[in-house]
């Protein structure tokens, strides 16, 4: 039986894992983790993120912009971070409510829609 998630996957280009890192590891302060050696040459970098992991991966030819597909991120200050966002240039995107939730949505450097939100 499947009991939850181990980890997701998101996709960055070729080359672009520093400017992903800065983005991930420094604005959204999700620690780096050690990949696995038999998946070093693959490019890209995994974070943690609770007790879960979110896998970067790197790849070509992938429009980012023309998709809805995303992580949404449960966080404890909503305004802390989307202030730390918006200080970093990251443009602010309309959310549909959701009620009990506060939330608001970005897109990372390379167009991989991001979500976060606040049960309220």
């Amino acid at each position: 039986m499947i009991i939850r998630f181990h980890h997701a996957q998101i996709t960055i280009p070729k080359g672009m894992e520093e400017e992903a890192k800065r983005f991930y590891c420094d604005i959204l302060e999700l620690p780096e983790i050690s990949k696995p050696d038999s998946l070093l040459g693959r490019g890209g970098f995994w974070v943690q993120v609770g007790d879960q992991q979110l896998h970067i991966g790197t790849e070509d030819g992938i429009d980012r912009l023309l998709t809805k597909a995303h992580l949404a991120y449960e966080v404890e200050d909503l305004k802390t971070i989307e202030n730390r966002l918006k200080e970093n240039n990251v443009e602010m995107l309309e959310s549909v409510p959701i009620p009990g939730y506060e939330r608001f949505e970005c897109r990372d450097p390379f167009g991989n829609r991001v979500e976060m939100i606040k049960a309220i």
